[in-house]
């Protein structure tokens, strides 16, 4: 759902559109067995896998369009897994955008292509993935929004909330009550006016 919105605002941002693809190959050093045989997993098909904190094979980019970073690039400068940027300008090779949240905003960057080898029990190899490191970030998940001090927010609620204090954590993003809008659904896609706030009350039973 995350994907599909940004995905729908980028269709709408102005400015021309740059398409970076990764370089994607399995690493045999970490998936040697004796019954794996690479040449089973097409080009097609690595290019296709998509997993958390992993940027996908293919980024569509404008200049202007806020990005995050997936992953620890430079934790001195407080470049660090989350922190939300916007592009400043587009290159073939190098992408320089600035930071927009933190303690660091304004801060300017040039960020360039790592090779990233997630861990994922799914995979039966390990997926070696040359990508910049981002993914856009219009839209969020409550979960990836924590520790964000934002001036305005936009609740998407298809589903309600599932876990103790998540709804919490995506209320207390924004600074204002003014700031903050939500959107509620019901089964039926039908605007709804209220939802539930999940509280597991034996939390509370010991304190005094």
């Amino acid at each position: 759902m995350v994907q599909e919105i940004n995905d729908r605002i980028l269709a709408y941002f102005p400015g021309q559109e740059m398409e970076y693809l990764s370089s994607d190959s399995i690493d045999e050093v970490e998936s040697v067995s004796e019954n794996f045989d690479p040449a089973l997993y097409s080009p097609d098909f690595l290019n296709g896998i998509k997993m958390s904190g992993v940027p996908n094979h293919r980024l569509l980019l404008k200049v202007g369009v806020h990005i995050m970073l997936l992953g620890n690039i430079n934790q001195k400068k407080r470049l660090c897994n989350g922190t939300r940027l916007q592009v400043v300008s587009l290159g073939k090779h190098v992408i320089e955008a600035k930071v927009v949240s933190g303690t660091n905003i304004g801060f300017r960057t040039l960020l360039s292509r790592i090779s990233l080898t997630p861990s994922d029990k799914k995979l039966p190899f390990k997926l070696k993935r040359r990508q910049f490191p981002i993914s856009v970030c219009f839209a969020m998940t409550i979960n990836k929004s924590q520790g964000q001090s934002l001036s305005r927010v936009g609740l998407y609620l298809k589903d309600p909330v599932f876990t103790h204090g998540q709804l919490y954590v995506a209320l207390s993003r924004v600074q204002t009550r003014e700031g903050i809008k939500i959107v509620l659904l019901d089964k039926a896609s039908k605007l709804i006016s209220e939802t539930k706030n999940v509280v597991y009350k034996e939390i509370f039973g010991n304190l005094v």
